[in-house]
């Protein structure tokens, strides 16, 4: 079982990790920072405190390495990229058929609830049609916090974040299991179904990034498949190609955007990114649209209940003529200004609820559970009772026979009101999400809405999308996004009514671009994936425009939601940008600070690996060439080695009696490139007196060409070194060398490169960055 975050973050009381719970926590991060550059690092994954590592993205370059890459077959060659094609392949699809099932069943729960409360509320039994609506919201909110919070923790949230600083290096642990793999995609239809104020698009992202997973490792890490042809996909960087291919099919599945899907992952999640890689993510979000499309038409003979085309085809405006007027040029800027504004003052917003949240999930299992059904319970009475406040509005003849709707779906909802007559807030709050989002989006419509009830929608969805985010439950921001920023911007169009010439509708899909930009900080991603939604090119030109404007506004503000996130959660990701003083400030300076460096010998006593293995946490350790023990040798690198190599090394006790170098046939009987790629478990080896009075030869497994800078390069040029190549460890070679010179300087770490780290480290740095 699981530890609880309440038992997670006591420990790491006792550990000193954690704030003093009378400071002031609403305005600290989630966890404590060290400021030091050597520690173990600890970070929220999902809503577990786990300890964290970095990820091996670095080919290494060992003899063993590269005798299997020479003796490679061309048949070996093919399989390979045939395999990793055929895993893009089982991506898309899996990642379109689950999509299509949630899909299915959000649309058929939400709709037959809503049928009955509509029908509860014609008969003006109102109190029975709230009690109904609140108890299967509460129901199905019930089912999924449960989920999350006894069975798979971390499915809770997007998982964008977490699925970012993955792709960035940094190792999330307990991310891409089998067991959040079900939650998040049982716990994401019961959330949505309960009408609370989040998408299923972030899910469905984290959904691609666990099929990815799953596919490449064989299974799960307590329960995997040991199949010969799986051994290719056993390491860092071709788990990182597809989980990058999962994330695209996730957006894709979500907004049926392919192109969108990939620039998504371009754009937003991945670091690294190389043209075969664009390949394989198309070919796997084209394989999305295809299933995508076969739902589609089986859902249009009818035989998908009440789902008919809903949560496939969002919006559809492709029949709109968009003409440009200069009246347009100012609504159209206040839209992206507004976008721009309202992001930011929601990114300030947001993170100081997450810390209330914080604390109240500390307390428990429990305290978690009863958030959710909190929160579940406020969305079912503000989205039951707000509709009572709009009064009822005659049919427009124009509407015709659309008007009022009272079944599966419409623009036009009687809901309370008399026969002719619709109830325009109802239309809004009475529809499932999707249903919500393509009446706001309708075009044609400009006198739908009023204006009144436009502000209550968009004052409601202000308060929801702030306090529904967090909750135990499986959650993404897009919807909420979409649904807030449509309705400013119908906003703008009304009070702008006599001189716009673009259709107000096309004003709610503008709003919710740049909503999102502001928020987000995409532009190229939203901007496709809303063209491909609307069917319409002729949003082009306005549409950048607006989201320009919006993402300009928002960066002059604070950073985008997820690096937010990011950082309260403590995940050390590298941002691409190096603050402006890392110039001023060199590698050398930096291992000043930090711990001697621990070295080991080409030949190297079993007993001394034993002892810094367990003396230390360190990850990798520089080998030493120390040629004779004459005093005036110049002491030379021979690499790198591996903690895991290491643990691997005496797992099999690979050792030599005497000190000697071993031939290559002797290495290749025991070890291959593919298993030292694995992961490796504990050191968990009982050895013998004698066993440790041997001798290894780490000459094998030694990375020779490790990456190295010399100790007078600035910090900002070896963090973009860092960032860009995928480095775990970055070597620190001195200026000058020579006899009794050390031929390592230090090592640089991910953490050892993180500006609050760094300054911690410095603090006059720290004063000088300040005041600037």
């Amino acid at each position: 079982m699981e530890e609880t975050s309440r038992e997670a973050m006591e420990s790491k009381e006792e550990r000193g990790d954690m704030h003093d719970l009378e400071s002031d926590t609403l305005h600290t991060p989630l966890l404590q920072r060290r400021n030091t550059l050597s520690a173990s690092h600890l970070a929220l994954v999902g809503a577990k405190v786990s300890h964290i590592e970095s990820l091996d993205y670095e080919i290494n370059e060992s003899d063993v390495f590269k005798h299997d890459w020479r003796n490679r077959t061309n048949i070996e060659v093919l399989q390979y990229v045939s395999l990793k094609w055929g895993m893009a392949f089982l991506v898309g699809l899996l990642t379109g058929v689950i999509a299509s099932g949630i899909n299915l069943a959000i649309e058929n729960i939400a709709g037959y609830k809503m049928l009955t409360v509509v029908n509860l509320v014609r008969e003006k039994r109102y109190w029975a049609g709230f009690w109904y609506f609140t108890g299967v919201n509460f129901a199905l909110t019930a089912f999924a916090a449960t989920l999350c919070v006894l069975f798979a923790p971390t499915a809770a949230g997007p998982g964008i974040p977490e699925i970012k600083a993955y792709l960035n290096g940094v190792d999330t642990p307990n991310m891409y299991g089998a067991n959040v793999l079900i939650v998040k995609i049982f716990g994401s239809i019961g959330a949505v179904a309960a009408g609370l104020d989040l998408g299923k698009e972030g899910p469905l992202v984290h959904i691609g990034a666990c099929i990815s997973s799953l596919l490449s490792q064989g299974g799960s890490d307590k329960y995997r498949l040991n199949w010969k042809w799986l051994k290719y996909f056993k390491n860092d960087r071709d788990r990182r190609d597809l989980i990058t291919c999962g994330s695209s099919a996730g957006v894709c599945a979500a907004f049926r955007s392919p192109i969108g899907g990939v620039l998504f992952s371009l754009e937003e999640v991945a670091t690294w990114w190389r043209n075969a890689l664009l390949w394989r993510a198309f070919f796997s979000t084209a394989i999305v649209v295809v299933v995508l499309r076969g739902f589609i038409e089986l859902c249009n003979s009818g035989k998908c209940g009440l789902f008919g085309r809903g949560g496939l085809i969002l919006f559809d405006v492709s029949d709109v003529t968009v003409t440009y007027h200069i009246n347009d040029l100012l609504p159209i800027t206040i839209v992206g200004v507004l976008g721009g504004v309202l992001g930011g003052i929601y990114n300030i917003l947001l993170p100081k609820v997450l810390r209330v949240y914080n604390l109240i999930n500390e307390k428990g299992r429990l305290a978690k559970l009863l958030l959710a059904l909190g929160v579940c319970l406020f969305t079912s009475v503000a989205l039951y009772f707000l509709p009572f406040l709009a009064p009822c509005m005659p049919c427009d003849e124009s509407f015709g026979s659309a008007c009022p709707s009272s079944g599966r779906s419409g623009n036009f909802k009687q809901f309370n009101c008399p026969n002719g007559h619709y109830n325009d807030l109802a239309t809004l709050l009475h529809a499932t999400n999707d249903d919500a989002v393509r009446n706001i989006f309708s075009t044609s419509t400009p006198n739908e809405f009023r204006t009144a009830s436009l502000l209550i929608f968009f004052g409601i969805y202000c308060i929801l999308g702030l306090i529904t985010f967090g909750i135990a439950v499986p959650s993404g921001l897009f919807l909420p996004i979409i649904l807030m920023g449509s309705a400013y911007g119908r906003l703008v169009a009304k009070a702008f009514s006599a001189y716009i010439h673009i259709d107000p509708g096309l004003y709610a899909v503008l709003g919710a671009a740049a909503l999102m930009a502001g928020i987000m900080r995409m532009t190229v991603s939203v901007c496709i994936i809303f063209l491909e939604l609307t069917n319409n090119l002729l949003l082009l030109p306005i549409m950048m425009f607006v989201l320009l404007i919006s993402k300009s506004i928002g960066d002059g503000m604070n950073p985008s939601i997820y690096e937010i996130i990011l950082d309260m959660k403590g995940l050390p990701f590298l941002d691409a940008r190096p603050e402006p003083w890392m110039r001023n400030l060199t590698v050398g300076e930096l291992a000043a600070v930090k711990e001697s460096v621990i070295y080991l010998g080409v030949v190297e006593k079993v007993s001394r690996i034993v002892e810094v293995l367990r003396s230390t946490s360190h990850n990798g350790f520089p080998v030493i060439d120390q040629g004779s023990d004459s005093e005036n040798r110049v002491k030379e690198i021979h690499g790198l080695v591996l903690r895991s190599h290491l643990i691997k090394i005496l797992s099999k006790k690979w050792f030599l009696k005497e000190r000697r170098r071993t031939e290559d046939w002797e290495v290749r009987e025991r070890f291959s490139s593919v298993e030292l790629a694995e992961k490796a478990v504990k050191l968990e080896v009982d050895l013998t007196e004698e066993e440790l009075e041997m001798y290894v030869d780490l000459h094998p497994f030694t990375n020779t060409t490790p990456y190295t800078v010399v100790e007078t390069m600035s910090v900002a040029k070896a963090m973009v070194l860092f960032r860009q190549v995928g480095l775990r460890h970055l070597l620190i070679v001195p200026k000058y060398q020579g006899s009794g010179i050390d031929p390592v300087v230090g090592i640089l770490t991910r953490q050892d490169l993180r500006a609050h780290n760094i300054l911690g480290a410095f603090p006059e740095l720290a004063k000088k960055a300040h005041k600037n």
